[in-house]
């Protein structure tokens, strides 16, 4: 019998191979570390997930490790210093998207609410498994958690974005059929 394969889209390079056999799929239950991704894939809208993950440790130090605590101060001078770091994705309104989304993950800890419990009850707690190899871009769950995210005021956060992020921290877990993560 023949290894399994990766899924298509990691077989691009190195670094997505190492993202998917690694990472992508495999269920994020950390509040922090599930803001983060959030974060990183409102950056990725309009570009490629090769080009953040070219960029992921960039975008760590410019934002403090993603402590939300440390970005939610940052302040007009940080925003410019940002703007001019090469390390990251210079888009004035993700980096403002980012720091309004550090407070808004703060309010939520502040009143008592667990960011990722908050998330995860949208799927039950548990991953939605598709292994029928069809992929699709958004789905009912993506656009309910889309749109609680905008109503607390997250930015960038549409299905497609939330989708992206469901499968990346094991939310949905999408991997194809004949991928060896199956």
């Amino acid at each position: 019998m023949p290894e399994k394969q990766r899924c298509s889209w990691a077989n691009s390079d190195e670094l997505m191979q190492q993202y998917h056999d690694k990472e992508w799929g495999r269920p994020v239950r950390d509040a922090r570390a599930m803001w983060e991704c959030l974060m990183l894939e409102g950056f990725q809208a309009g570009l490629s997930w090769q080009t953040i993950l070219k960029r992921r440790e960039g975008f760590r130090k410019a934002f403090k490790d993603f402590d939300p605590a440390k970005v939610a101060k940052f302040t007009e001078k940080d925003i410019e210093r940002l703007m001019q770091d090469e390390g990251i994705i210079r888009a004035r309104a993700k980096i403002v998207a980012t720091i309004e989304g550090a407070k808004i993950f703060l309010k939520m800890q502040d009143e008592g609410e667990d960011f990722a419990k908050t998330y995860w009850s949208f799927v039950g707690g548990k991953p939605i498994v598709n292994r029928t190899g069809k992929f699709v871009a958004e789905t009912e769950v993506s656009q309910r958690i889309s749109k609680d995210l905008k109503k607390r005021g997250f930015k960038f956060v549409g299905p497609v974005i939330v989708y992206a992020w469901m499968q990346a921290i094991g939310m949905a877990d999408d991997h194809h059929p004949d991928c060896f993560r199956a």
